[in-house]
């Protein structure tokens, strides 16, 4: 398949021309993507994967280099730059001409979680003293090189934002009216040392396809656009995926990874677990004289511990989405903790009943013998699973609220770390009540 474009396709998506690079070998990849006429070179780069980024400023010459970095979004191109090594940074920071130079240094000024990193110094500013028609030739002037004209943003003298203005108002204004006219004052901002993570929540709520960003005392220092916001969000969704799944978030695309890398991120969480199950093998053993004398508790173990654990898991699940669309807090623990020991008790007693009848059906019409004491074996069974599911839903819906106090991921409280404290729990749970029921019949 042709992966080069001419000059008069210009309907194929920069996106496009970098999905079909990547699935050629990687000898031909550099040799097509020179072939990429210049015009399409630097949007095409910024959706090429970090390797080949790397790969391509190594390999081609200063003069393409300068071209393809100042040719890039100011946002894209601080991206890049973080996957760099430092010297790599230092070489292409050199290449850029000064305008561009003294935008990028500022940038990587920013703390690298916050949202200053994704802006964007080009947007349209506006004052307020300016007539309709003096805002259309500063479009006019500097809108080819913006990434958004959607909103005009208004600053006074000293730069401070006062508001931002829909650019349908002007186009449905008189030539001689006053910005001052149509503003409001009303507007949404986002300053600069808010986290990534926090500014997502700005889109969700506001609807918009771009924020500007000010600092701390207001001044308006660039936008953040909604296509830089859904890539954060799709990195976020992926890291609360890996937490969540019992591993650290991987830096990398899977597939980019080396497997010792892979090792260092799922190897802690897997030895942690396995501590924790070796205190499960503990509990056993202090209750091994009663395994001995009544072999036919065992038979429940998996049954009642994967109960606990599967119902932790869903509360756990429930309980860190909500967590991250912002519907509950930390001040809603009491609201939730009321709503999941309803859940979990009306669960777990009919997961007991069903318990019940099981051992009750089995014995009675004779496929396994539990003995002339079956009926309170089938108690201490269904009365175990009764409190390990409520107990599971409890541990799972709190454990990260717990986390989120602490200022930790609640995405940490993973499926297995719940699972796995609910087995060790839920054990000493099970044999307290069937030492309960059974003592002096058949233990």
């Amino acid at each position: 398949m042709n992966t080069t474009v001419n000059d008069n396709e210009i309907s194929i998506n920069p996106a496009d021309i970098a999905e079909r690079l990547s699935d050629l070998r990687a000898d031909e990849r550099l040799l097509e993507f020179l072939k990429v006429p210049k015009k399409f070179k630097a949007a095409v780069f910024s959706h090429l994967d970090a390797d080949f980024q790397e790969e391509t400023i190594r390999s081609i010459g200063n003069e393409e280099v300068s071209e393809i970095l100042n040719g890039m979004t100011p946002d894209d191109r601080t991206e890049l730059f973080e996957d760099f090594p430092d010297e790599l940074i230092k070489y292409s920071i050199n290449l850029l001409n000064p305008q561009e130079r003294r935008i990028a240094l500022k940038l990587l000024g920013y703390d690298e979680d916050s949202i200053a990193r994704m802006m964007t110094p080009y947007y349209i500013q506006i004052r307020n003293e300016w007539t309709v028609k003096k805002c259309f030739e500063q479009i006019k002037k500097v809108g080819k090189k913006v990434e958004t004209l959607n909103y005009l943003y208004v600053v006074d003298e000293r730069n401070h934002l006062i508001d931002d203005l829909d650019i349908r108002n002007l186009l449905l204004a008189d030539e001689d009216q006053l910005v001052s006219e149509l503003t409001d004052h009303h507007f949404v901002a986002i300053k600069t040392t808010t986290s990534r993570e926090d500014a997502v929540q700005y889109f969700e709520k506001y609807d918009r396809n771009a924020l500007p960003i000010i600092t701390e005392a207001g001044v308006l220092v660039g936008i953040v656009t909604i296509d830089d916001i859904l890539d954060q969000v799709e990195q976020q969704n992926t890291e609360d995926i890996q937490k969540f799944g019992g591993m650290d978030a991987l830096d990398d695309p899977y597939i980019q990874t080396h497997w010792f890398e892979m090792i260092k991120k799922r190897g802690l969480w897997l030895i942690v677990l396995f501590f924790l199950q070796l205190i499960t093998a503990t509990v056993m053993g202090f209750y091994e004289n009663e395994i001995e004398k009544a072999v036919v508790l065992a038979l429940f173990i998996p049954l009642i511990i994967s109960s606990g654990g599967n119902s932790g898991s869903q509360a756990a699940t429930l309980i860190i989405r909500a967590m991250a669309l912002q519907e509950i807090t930390l001040k809603d623990w009491w609201t939730v903790m009321k709503k999941e020991v309803t859940t979990g008790l009306v669960l777990g007693t009919f997961l007991g009943i069903i318990g019940f009848f099981r051992i009750m059906l089995w014995h009675e019409w004779g496929w396994f013998d539990y003995g002339e004491h079956w009926f309170f074996v089938g108690i201490s069974a269904g009365i175990s699973l009764a409190m390990i599911v409520l107990w599971g839903t409890l541990s799972g819906s709190m454990v990260p609220f717990i986390l989120k106090k602490f200022k930790l991921d609640p995405a940490t409280s993973s499926a297995p770390f719940v699972a796995t404290l609910v087995d060790v729990t839920g054990l000493i749970i099970y044999f307290s009540i069937a030492g309960l029921f059974l003592t002096g019949k058949i233990l």
